[in-house]
């Protein structure tokens, strides 16, 4: 409605304008009233004087409203008193209602703002950003209490207070994570991660501290551990004693002492014999859990180097056939894509892999129709996954939330370790190994590289 009355009033105008200049015209060159003519031509003057500013005045406003949109700049209104007629009273008026729908908008953006500030503040997650420059756009408390300082402008200027800390998250890729321990009272969890707003790359970096975390995992861990030595060593401690004091109790019963010489009968001599070969047997079994003990706690650092999966697969699976696995047992090996390469230690991983595939072969000894199906593949991150799956006869809940516990075995001949030791392994290779069962199904295991 606005442009209509405008339109109209131009029209008017200029239709009197037109009409001004003919009768100008006409009273100069038709009656010769020279004195009337120039009248009326200071009329069209000022007619056209006044055209102009009605059109001048539009764009003015136009203008001034588009700065103030461009620059964000709310505070200024318009005259709603407008001396060009009711449509500029009108224009006025709706420039001034979005004037005050920008202002409330930006009001709410910066209560928003000032909200997610304080949030980001008292989180206890530290939170660093800076551009590809170095210039840090945002570092909250806990990213200054965890760094020890209280001011960072650029992200080299970590370097003169922590300088392997700035190494640490100067250099690690966007989508990666590693742990730091800079002092005894933190262990960090440092994560990264990379954005992109208005054509700037920002790199984002959360820092956490998981010593309590970690002390709790410990504890729990050296709970389960001890639960399990306990448990082995009780084993052959209690019979050892036990029949240790059964061969004093025939010394001093049956032994007879006569001038220097000593003499038993035969049954005691055999009694003493047997405790004494048990008790030979029960420590060399202690001897035994010892050393396993030993070798779990002093796995080799791995050696990365770029292997064909495949080949890998294939050596160790000839090698289970041949030694391991029952003569009608069925290996099917399924990899996609066929010559993927990873970076691994191949002799760690061949160790893991042989005792997932033995351990397979182990459930499967009562199956009529055994078969392990060894699956590689890549997800989305491209991420390498193997699984080993067997149809035995699967594993207990109770059992599967304890099988990664050093010397925790469902068997009646074995140490407890190879599990364990897999998962530490693979844990070395930045990876995971889980399990899922079900009873009377089967079993997968799954590493993750």
């Amino acid at each position: 409605m606005i442009f209509n009355r405008f339109e109209w009033a131009l029209l008017v105008r200029i239709l009197l304008l037109s009409a001004s200049m003919l009768l100008c015209l006409y009273f100069i060159f038709y009656t010769e009233r020279i004195a009337s003519g120039v009248i009326i031509s200071l009329l069209v003057t000022y007619q056209i004087y006044e055209l102009y500013q009605y059109v001048l005045e539009t764009n003015r406003k136009l203008t001034r409203f588009l700065e103030a949109v461009k620059y964000s700049d709310f505070t200024a209104g318009f005259n709603r008193d407008s001396k060009l007629g009711e449509s500029f009273g009108n224009l006025n008026r709706m420039f001034n209602e979005v004037f005050d729908a920008f202002r409330k908008a930006r009001a709410e953006k910066e209560e928003h703002w000032q909200y997610l500030k304080t949030v980001v503040q008292h989180v206890n997650v530290g939170l660093l950003s800076y551009d590809e420059s170095g210039n840090i756009e945002l570092v909250n408390n806990t990213a200054k209490k965890f760094l020890r300082t209280n001011q960072l402008n650029k992200i080299g200027d970590l370097a003169r207070v922590n300088y392997d800390l700035y190494q640490i998250i100067n250099q690690l890729p966007p989508g990666s994570k590693t742990l730091f321990k800079p002092s005894p009272d933190l262990h960090l969890s440092i994560n990264a991660t990379e954005l992109r707003l208005r054509g700037n790359t920002y790199k984002l970096v959360s820092i956490q501290n998981i010593l309590s975390e970690l002390q709790q995992q410990e504890i729990e861990a050296w709970q389960n551990l001890t639960k399990v030595l306990r448990h082995e060593i009780m084993n052959s401690i209690t019979p050892i004693a036990s029949l240790a004091g059964t061969a004093i109790d025939i010394i001093h019963e049956d032994v007879v002492c006569d001038n220097g010489m000593v003499s038993f009968n035969q049954e005691s001599y055999d009694d003493i014999t047997m405790s004494l070969r048990t008790i030979e047997n029960r420590t060399k079994g202690l001897v035994t859990f010892v050393e396993a003990y030993r070798n779990f706690t002093s796995i080799p650092q791995p050696e990365f180097e770029r292997v064909r999966i495949d080949e890998i697969i294939k050596e160790v699976v000839q090698l289970v056939k041949v030694g391991i696995a029952k003569e009608n047992a069925r290996i099917n090996v399924n990899i996609n894509p066929p010559q993927l390469i990873v970076r691994i230690d191949p002799r760690l991983i061949e160790m893991v892999l042989i005792n997932l595939l033995k351990n397979a072969c182990e459930a499967m000894e009562e199956i009529e129709s055994p078969v392990i199906d060894v699956t590689v593949y890549t997800d989305h991150e491209q991420r390498v996954f193997i699984e080993i799956t067997d149809n035995g006869p699967g594993i207990e809940p109770e059992a599967l939330e304890k099988i990664f516990i050093p010397f925790y075995t469902t068997k009646n001949h074995g140490s407890g370790i190879g599990l364990s030791l897999s998962q530490r392994i693979m844990q070395m290779h930045h990876g995971n190994l889980t399990a899922r069962s079900v009873v009377g199904s089967g079993t997968t295991f799954t590493l993750q590289i």
